[in-house]
């Protein structure tokens, strides 16, 4: 097959400011999670309706830790997502555009939110799931030392990094720390986060090749 280029239109932590978003044509949506403030029903229902009707032929959806109901009622939240169109991934895979997309929400225990694990095994036990293979890694939370400093110090995840050296996915797309957005090179892997920051900040916009 000839190779062609794929748009992929990148956010997260809209906290439910979505409409306020000017969100740049392309051919995936990739949301890296905290749609909401606190995750409830009828929050979730309002993003997962906007997302929807954006005019991009894949939707993608990663929860981030504001985003309560996905933990605690996953049924409801996967239906939500499912009833508009959405692909919900949570330490799941999806084949999109040519592209083998995986999502996972966890990040190491920050404050009292949603998707916290502790370092060590029980955040890594998630991390070994990743897949050989993946193309764009989606992630809530960053890796050790790139998009992670916030007022908290650098937050990241080293056993999130390690996992990169392992996978060695072609883009690692992330969120959660919105002091920190932007874009950094980890050997074979363009490593950014999307962070929005409430919609202060555009939409991130990147060509891969599929």
């Amino acid at each position: 097959m000839t190779p062609r280029s794929v748009r992929i239109v990148a956010m997260a932590d809209t906290h439910g400011y979505h409409h306020e978003l000017r969100v740049p044509e392309g051919d995936i949506v990739i949301h890296a999670g905290d749609l909401t403030q606190r995750g409830s029903r009828q929050a979730v229902a309002e993003v997962a309706q906007f997302l929807g009707a954006l005019p991009h032929r894949h939707k993608i959806v990663v929860a981030g830790n504001h985003d309560f109901l996905f933990q605690e009622e996953p049924q409801v939240a996967r239906a939500l997502m499912k009833s508009h169109g959405l692909i919900y991934l949570e330490d799941a895979g999806a084949l999109v555009e040519g592209l083998n997309i995986w999502g996972s929400p966890w990040q190491p225990w920050f404050h009292d939110w949603a998707f916290n694990l502790r370092r060590g095994p029980d955040i890594d036990a998630k991390w070994q799931l990743i897949p050989h293979g993946v193309d764009v890694l989606v992630t809530h939370g960053p890796p050790e030392g790139m998009g992670d400093a916030c007022s908290d110090g650098h937050v990241g995840c080293a056993d999130l990094l390690r996992h990169l050296d392992r996978v060695k996915p072609r883009l690692h797309l992330f969120g959660h720390i919105h002091e920190d957005r932007g874009e950094w090179r980890h050997g074979s892997t363009r490593v950014i986060n999307v962070s929005t920051s409430e919609c202060t900040l555009p939409c991130t916009l990147i060509d891969l090749t599929a």
